[in-house]
């Protein structure tokens, strides 16, 4: 597993860390990579969201509606 390792960060950020981390019951470093799991997922999130909406807007809800469905598989083999 790789480290990572955070400079020059303002001092204010690393108590509000700190504090949050105490919050948590979770050390630092933990919190600290528990914001950075959280922000990549969102940004993950944000990727497929666009990827949806770039779909083009075609076709009306009743031209996706089943036509016949009986709640049973159909028989394929017999």
């Amino acid at each position: 597993m790789a480290d990572l390792l955070a400079r020059g960060v303002d001092e204010r950020l690393v108590k509000a860390l700190e504090r949050e981390a105490a919050v948590n019951g979770r050390s630092a470093g933990a919190e600290h990579l528990a914001i950075l799991e959280d922000a990549l997922q969102r940004l993950e999130n944000r990727q497929f969201i666009k990827l949806l909406m770039s779909m083009p807007d075609v076709g009306e809800d009743a031209d996706f509606e089943r036509i016949d469905d009986t709640g049973e598989a159909p028989v394929v083999f017999d």
